[in-house]
């Protein structure tokens, strides 16, 4: 007879698929600098209303590592080195404000939920499914527990208001598309909310960018952080434009959120990582606008932003490969190498 416990053995002595090795060895190198980043802001924080949020993000984090970790001993997988103590420097001068770190959880939630949907869609181990499906509750109660905090004092700021429709219409001719030449028809719900959600994000990535360009200690890592902060500045004045040609209020930037401290908190490689994740989201939310968008000056405009992002973020991958600061993700095997071809 086969107990509860040898048919999870079994299950579990199944191989690691190449998506579930590929996701959990990103989340393992991406939660490593959570831990870092979050817990140099804890060291930083004042506000007592935004504590928890914070302390409940910096143990996902390290229940995350855990998890993986025995999942990657049982199967004599390496682990990873990702961040460590030496990435981070707890005593370092604050660099950003409380208000910052409270959006900056609620951001980078966002981007967690993205990426565990995603890894759930692809995983068939039981028992990396369901990680992955707790992993995706527990970072939804944190976007949920921030966006709460941010609501009661008063920061939160909503998406625009559109009418509701008076009833169900039909779109009759293809001018509904147009917006390269000639008139434009009005944006889509899904239109504005995407042309929020990216100036939002972008916002954000301008401010981290910022505060990394300060601290750097390497003069091509702080040309290059100036280089994302502008990149963002010019995404965010593009959003900006065309919900203000809707007359469609813009969201707040967080610049005044950065303070003035010169001395770095995180090491050069942690900070490039970070601004690559940020870049890797970017990639994201602009390719679901343009599958979304029906009015066609935006989906040109969307692949022109995506291609500069691209380019960006191919220079950030040469200066860390430079300064070898990337480890090697898990690849398929070089059959012709093994065959000696």
């Amino acid at each position: 007879m086969t107990t509860g416990k040898d048919k999870k053995m079994t299950e579990h002595n199944i191989r690691l698929t190449s998506a579930e090795i590929g996701h959990l060895w990103s989340l393992y190198i991406s939660d490593t600098m959570s831990v870092c980043t979050l817990g140099y802001f804890l060291k930083k924080l004042e506000d007592a209303e935004i504590l928890p949020v914070l302390e409940y993000a910096l143990h996902l984090s390290k229940q995350h590592l855990e998890t993986v970790t025995e999942i990657f001993t049982h199967e004599s997988f390496p682990i990873p080195i990702g961040f460590t103590d030496a990435d981070v420097d707890l005593d370092a001068p604050r660099l950003f404000s409380d208000t910052f770190i409270l959006n900056y959880l609620k951001n980078m939630s966002r981007i967690g939920l993205a990426a565990n949907a995603l890894a759930l869609s692809m995983c068939a181990r039981s028992d990396v499914r369901d990680f992955y499906v707790e992993a995706l509750a527990s970072t939804s109660e944190l976007y949920t527990r921030s966006a709460k905090v941010q609501l009661s004092k008063g920061l939160y700021i909503r998406p625009p208001y559109i009418s509701i429709p008076k009833q169900v219409s039909f779109i009759e001719h293809e001018s509904f598309m147009s917006g390269l030449l000639g008139k434009k028809r009005p944006l889509t719900a899904l239109e504005v909310a995407s042309l929020w959600v990216n100036s939002e994000t972008n916002t954000l990535g301008r401010s981290v960018a910022t505060g990394f360009s300060q601290v750097a200690k390497s003069k091509n890592v702080r040309q290059y952080m100036v280089r994302a902060r502008d990149i963002s500045a010019k995404h965010v004045e593009v959003f900006h434009d065309l919900l203000n040609e809707e007359m469609l209020p813009a969201p707040q930037t967080w610049d005044s959120d950065v303070l003035d401290s010169t001395h770095a908190p995180f090491s050069d490689k942690l900070m490039m990582y970070h601004i690559a994740v940020l870049s890797q989201a970017g990639f994201g939310n602009y390719g679901i606008a343009a599958s979304g968008a029906m009015r066609r000056d935006l989906g040109p405009m969307y692949a022109r932003l995506i291609a500069e992002v691209a380019t960006f973020a191919d220079d950030g991958m040469e200066l860390m490969i430079e300064n070898r600061w990337v480890e090697e993700p898990p690849q398929a095997e070089n059959r012709n190498a093994l065959a000696g071809v």
